[in-house]
């Protein structure tokens, strides 16, 4: 068995509670005001929130005669902003499991489809920065959206930082298990209360319910052993 030198994490979900939908959706809302769109149609907002792609973007801009990258700028600074309140408030919080990330041997980083410069605020916020070598999120720009993960992209940066050999990717959602999949690493789904009924189309490395479980694969992978998972 292939020891593995490197454990990477998605933040959202993983090391945090996720956002709530609402409060994504009334951060959209509030950008659409801010730039002049009202009455916008619930299957827009839901589309943004959901995660839109860069042609579903410019065609609900131009459904309200918006200038794309503009709105863009609004949306997503009124998304962090909510992010951010909801941390400073107390309503997401960090999970008690992270606590044992400090056992893992392996080199540990964090890539999220999160805003980078929110993530950079979570690990700052609960004093996670130590357990991890690099992170990244994406950049707040309509490009940016080509690189969210299922692509592999910041996945690869941050195996390319960490210059690792053999890595596991821990994350809650399908698009985790394929970015993984598509960096040619294995995968960790952590059945979260938020998705713990949910039936993937793909088939992740493990199946797992908290990060202890992920602690004990890595150190079975690292003695040898086989996880009985």
């Amino acid at each position: 068995m292939t020891a593995y030198d490197t454990i990477l994490f998605d933040n959202d979900g993983i090391l945090v509670t996720p956002p709530a939908s609402e409060t994504q959706a009334e951060a959209t809302r509030e950008a659409f005001r801010e730039v002049g769109a009202t009455n916008v149609a619930q299957r827009h907002l839901d589309a943004i929130v959901s995660g839109v792609t860069i042609d579903e973007l410019r065609e609900i801009c131009t459904a309200y005669d918006l200038d794309a990258e503009t709105f863009w700028e609004a949306r997503e600074r009124h998304d962090e902003r909510s992010q951010l309140d909801k941390f400073e408030g107390g309503a997401r919080e960090c999970y008690d499991d992270v606590s044992c990330l400090t056992e893992l041997s392996q080199n540990c980083g964090v890539v999220s489809n999160n805003h980078h410069s929110t993530l950079e605020f979570v690990l700052d916020q609960f004093e996670l920065k130590p357990l991890f070598s690099t992170y990244y999120g994406r950049e707040k720009t309509i490009e940016s959206l080509r690189l969210k993960k299922p692509n592999p992209h910041y996945l690869e940066r941050a195996l390319a930082d960490l210059e690792a050999e053999s890595a596991l990717y821990v994350g809650d959602s399908e698009t985790d298990v394929l970015a993984a999949e598509r960096a040619s690493i294995d995968s960790a789904f952590v059945r979260r209360s938020h998705c713990r009924d949910v039936d993937l189309d793909v088939t992740p490395t493990y199946d797992v319910t908290t990060l202890r479980d992920v602690v004990r694969i890595a150190d079975s992978h690292a003695s040898g052993e086989s996880p009985s998972s």
